[in-house]
């Protein structure tokens, strides 16, 4: 349930102090304001506040349990939030105005032309097992964009070359490592033309070896292509050569936040250093 505009509470909280938001939300193209997701009286993200800048790479780190993936699932409006507005590329996520210019909350109509704007690449590899590699990648901009099958043929195996499975058109799940797949997985939300593309813990669940492969992917994404990434990850080092910022999160908020350098070598916030102190130990 999307709480009405005039509920928009002031944010007092002093650990989202501590993160002053790096980007003027009105130069972003994603925005956050007091955004409050809970899960009965568990609040996941509180009255979270994050612009991100058109071409940004962001990082998002933290504790399990800390919003990270609860951000990007509300981002794709796999879930609603209870309080707060999200923004896209100047529009509204989660609101609209009606006849009378009033913002309300926004219909599902108005939910998919704002989220068409957006790309998610999940921990899982979602692919459709019955279709080749060509096919998962095609199967969206025909049925849901309208696109021609010849025109999404063509777009999708320029995709698959480009995420280095040129020689995979015909495959199938099934037949491919699970690298692949993930590859296939990035190459499907590609084809959708989005502006912004949300990556969650996409080496997750793959085997060590097989982590490079798809990461070397979203290096070349984010260095040849104008994708604003927000990437929620545990692989501290790559987050530290990749992302533009990266934004510590505990207890549904932004408890840190800073450029790699900053944040790596020189974090302010003891719970920062106790979380990156773990992680090394862990590795």
């Amino acid at each position: 349930m999307i709480a009405p505009v005039s509920t928009l509470a002031v944010n007092t909280n002093p650990l989202q102090q501590v993160a002053t938001p790096a980007v003027d939300s009105a130069q972003s193209i994603v925005s956050f304001n007091d955004v409050t997701k809970r899960y009965g009286s568990f609040t996941v993200l509180d009255r979270l506040n994050l612009s991100v800048a058109p071409g940004e790479k962001v990082a998002i780190i933290g504790p399990s349990g800390s919003g990270k993936s609860t951000l990007l699932r509300v981002l794709m409006t796999l879930e609603g939030i209870d309080e707060g507005m999200i923004e896209v590329d100047n529009d509204s996520l989660t609101h609209m105005r009606n006849r009378n210019g009033i913002l309300v909350p926004a219909n599902d109509r108005h939910v998919r032309k704002v989220r068409a704007k957006i790309g998610m690449v999940f921990q899982s590899f979602n692919l459709f097992p019955h279709m080749t590699a060509l096919q998962n990648v095609i199967e969206a901009p025909v049925q849901v964009l309208g696109v021609k099958p010849a025109e999404a043929r063509e777009r999708a195996a320029q995709l698959l070359e480009l995420v280095g499975l040129g020689s995979k058109f015909d495959h199938y799940p099934s037949q491919l490592s699970g690298g692949q797949q993930q590859r296939v997985a990035i190459a499907r939300a590609l084809a959708m033309r989005p502006k912004v593309m949300l990556f969650d813990e996409v080496t997750s669940a793959l085997d060590p070896e097989l982590c490079g492969e798809v990461l070397n992917v979203i290096r070349t994404l984010g260095s040849e292509h104008n994708l604003t990434m927000l990437m929620v990850t545990h692989q501290m080092g790559f987050a530290r050569e990749f992302a533009d910022r990266v934004c510590f999160f505990y207890k549904g908020q932004i408890h840190e936040q800073g450029t790699p350098k900053q944040i790596f070598e020189n974090p302010q916030q003891e719970r920062t250093r106790a979380f990156l102190s773990a992680v090394k130990e862990a590795n």
